[in-house]
């Protein structure tokens, strides 16, 4: 197709609401679009993509970003990215040129249906977020996620257009509000990096995970991305090097290929940096290289594999590999339909470097994944049955009987595993299973009727029970009897969504005669009582209980796990609360909308110098037990539904849910000055054994810095030891100091802030 004038320049743009540099570039997105998109499009999609375009254009002409950027720069870049780094044709255009005008603007589904039939009014159904009528207790978000992906089993491409939507949006987060990068960031790093590693797209994937930490640990991120900066040329130089000699045997042998050299990506190090406890010159692995095979056909898979199998005996012939770092995922691809075989070897300097060795097929599947997956589809139908296994399985989720839309979530983020285990049916099928699977697992994977009567199993010939962990290789046969039924026992070990949901299901409909009989015995207990029936009362009810919904709540009551007497007990902590705490006047809408919500709270004088809300007000507040913030902690409010705000850092390890789950009730916070107040942190520290290291320790804390501390426990074991100390200490530079002190201790090898238990 030739991008001529006419194809490129859209019709006339509304003069008043675009500056001729605003209109240059949207001539220039959409020329690049349609060129990325020269190999899918074919004769007419043009004029519809350009009808879609102008639509779009007149929708959003009064929109601004908050960037100040004309809003139609957000679709144009997004329809870019579903072309040139996803690898959708002319329908996902479209629908991303469109993918906001239902839910931001006067435009209706009807009227997407009416210019571009059902197959796109669909896709952008998928894509529109429900108006926000939620109660309290709800999840606006898990809510629209579950709306999207119900028009998975329809279509994918819905999924890839909010992914290509969603990168973006972290692209450009920049210019959001703190509280509004929290909660986009850990939504994205809670459910859509982990969505994008399960369908094969790596590059967007990682690219999320970076710009995640970004916004999250910006001082980590920076100190990371300089280093790998500064290292660059020496990396280079080491490619260079280690690749020489291969190229060489590689020609020799016949082979036609190009190299990508590549760090690992900053959040990855920052895994291992944190996994490990080491310091960054000191990960395993920093770089990898990848040796991309040519000129082999697609449908020629022995061929394939024969020649990545040549290369890596070039390879490991040339440096010694680590035998326990070789993953073959050639001969078994992972169930997003990833390709390649991955080894570690010792190069000449001494540094470990991971070598990857796929075909080009392979390297576009990996970028690309689905959508490239379905480009070689015809050359090879067995290509699609990785990718086809985990859709039933995520239809299966949604097929799923009534759970609340949070429980939906953890269902399905059960299918975004990124670990698996592969084992055998007695009559040999290979059953690719999430990593830590059990027998019950694969009892239910094989078939819902022999998971519910599964008793036993016997893995490689030997009798072992439903909870046993099942490894790579282990042959399974299911044993089974008549009488056996699901217990709730059984949701401890299960770690498949589909065994999960199945045991749910069954455990759901056995167990409504006691959600029944629990509703009544509160209700009777309330009324003599004296308090209120009312939504209020449950919704206190249910997390005073920690309940994670009114069905749970009745059902502890219905089952006797709960006894009516502890209502009382609800009932005097409640009033104690409202005795010791001054009123925070909060206006119903509130729930909803932060914003409307910092400008309801009525100012309350506090005792702390802690900043909440777009006004940065001083109100109350209580500081949560589960992550033991302190001054100088980068930290968030949130609104409970009744303990008012509480207050959480942001690496505490229940904020990924609270963000991701509840964001609309996340609230600015950030501490104003120092205040002489101490805080109980806890500090773990491990090192070489020595005699007298418990009295410097000691020392350091009481004597050289005078810091009161709470308990030190230490642990040792063949000469080295493990020590954990609770202190307490005013903010951040005041523990900073202290660890940086104990560092300096003969004999510790690292010192890092752990979790306080209480």
């Amino acid at each position: 197709m030739s991008l001529t004038k006419e194809n490129i320049i859209p019709q006339e743009l509304p003069k008043e609401y675009y500056t001729e540099s605003e209109k240059k570039e949207i001539s220039r997105w959409y020329k690049k679009i349609l060129r990325n998109a020269k190999e899918y499009i074919k004769e007419g999609d043009t004029k519809i993509i350009r009808k879609a375009l102008n639509i779009s254009m007149e929708a959003h002409k009064e929109m601004r970003r908050k960037s100040g950027e004309p809003y139609i720069y957000h679709p144009l870049e997004v329809a870019n990215i579903c072309v040139e780094e996803i690898g959708l044709g002319p329908t996902s255009i479209i629908c991303a040129l469109l993918h906001d005008v239902v839910e931001d603007t006067s435009i209706t589904l009807t009227d997407i249906n009416k210019d571009f039939g059902p197959k796109v009014t669909q896709i952008i159904d998928g894509l529109t977020k429900i108006a926000e009528n939620f109660e309290q207790t709800q999840s606006a978000q898990a809510e629209n996620f579950r709306k999207m992906l119900l028009t998975l089993s329809q279509d994918v491409r819905v999924i890839l257009i909010k992914l290509a939507d969603r990168l973006h949006n972290m692209r450009t987060l920049g210019s959001m509000a703190r509280n509004s990068q929290l909660k986009i960031a850990h939504e994205t790093i809670y459910i859509y990096a982990p969505l994008a590693h399960r369908l094969g797209l790596y590059q967007i994937k990682s690219e999320l995970e970076d710009l995640y930490l970004k916004y999250t640990e910006p001082e980590v991120y920076k100190e990371i991305s300089s280093k790998l900066n500064t290292s660059k040329t020496a990396r280079k130089r080491l490619i260079d090097g280690f690749m020489r000699p291969i190229s060489k045997r590689l020609k020799d042998a016949g082979l036609d290929f190009y190299i990508k050299g590549r760090p690992k990506h900053i959040y990855s190090i920052w895994k291992k940096l944190n996994a490990q406890n080491v310091s960054f010159e000191n990960i395993y692995d920093l770089f990898a290289i990848r040796i991309i095979l040519k000129g082999i056909p697609p449908q020629e898979k022995e061929k394939e594999k024969a020649a990545c199998w040549q290369a890596y005996s070039i390879v490991t012939d040339e440096y010694r590999p680590n035998p326990d770092r070789l993953k073959d995922w050639i001969s078994t691809p992972r169930a997003n339909g990833y390709e390649s075989l991955h080894t570690t070897v010792m190069s000449n300097s001494g540094v470990w470097v991971e070598v990857q060795i796929r075909t080009e097929r392979m390297d576009e599947i990996a970028e690309k994944g689905y959508a490239a997956h379905w480009k070689y589809k015809g050359a090879d139908t067995s290509l699609d049955k990785p990718l086809d296994q985990w859709l039933n399985q995520v239809r299966d989720t949604l097929a799923s009987g009534d759970t609340s839309a949070i429980e939906f979530m953890e269902d399905f983020r059960g299918n975004l595993f990124s670990e698996e285990v592969f084992v055998f049916t007695p009559k040999g099928d290979l059953k690719v299973l999430r990593k830590g699977a059990t027998v019950l697992d694969f009892a239910f994977d094989i078939h819902t009727e022999i998971g519910r009567k599964c008793t036993a199993g016997k893995v490689n010939s030997h009798l072992v029970p439903i909870s046993h962990v099942l490894q790579n290789g282990d042959q399974v046969e299911i044993l089974t009897t008549k009488n056996q039924k699901p217990s709730e026992d059984w949701l401890r070990f299960v770690v498949t969504s589909k065994a999960k949901s199945r045991i749910k299901d069954v455990l759901k409909e056995s167990n409504k005669g006691y959600v029944t009989e629990g509703k009544e015995i509160i209700s009777k207990k309330l009324k003599h009582l004296g308090i209120e029936n009312s939504l209020e009362t449950f919704n206190q009810l249910r997390a005073f209980f920690n309940k994670k919904d009114y069905n749970e709540l009745f059902y502890f009551f219905g089952k006797g796990y709960i006894l009516p007497d502890e209502i009382k007990k609800f009932r005097n902590e409640r009033e104690a609360l409202l005795n010791r705490q001054k009123k925070i006047v909060i206006d119903e809408k509130a729930f909803k909308d932060a914003k409307s919500f910092e400008k309801e709270i009525k100012k309350v004088k506090g005792n702390d110098t802690l900043l909440i809300g777009d006004d940065m007000q001083q109100i109350d507040f209580t500081l949560s037990r589960c992550c033991n913030p302190i001054p100088g902690d980068d930290v968030f409010g949130f609104l409970t539904i009744n303990e008012g705000i509480k207050i959480h850092r942001n690496l505490c390890p229940n904020a990924q849910q609270l963000l991701s789950n509840y964001g609309n009730r996340v609230i600015k916070a950030r501490w104003a000055s120092q205040i002489e107040k101490s805080y109980l942190v806890s500090i773990d520290l491990n090192g070489i054994d020595r005699v007298g290291i418990i009295q410097d320790i000691s020392k350091v804390i009481s004597g050289e810095l005078h810091i009161n501390m709470r308990g030190l426990s230490v642990d040792t074991f063949d000469g080295i030891f493990e020590g954990k100390i609770k202190v307490y200490v005013f903010d951040t530079k005041h523990l900073d100091i202290l660890m940086s002190k104990l560092e300096e201790i003969d004999g510790i090898s690292n010192v890092s802030r752990g979790q306080v238990e209480l």
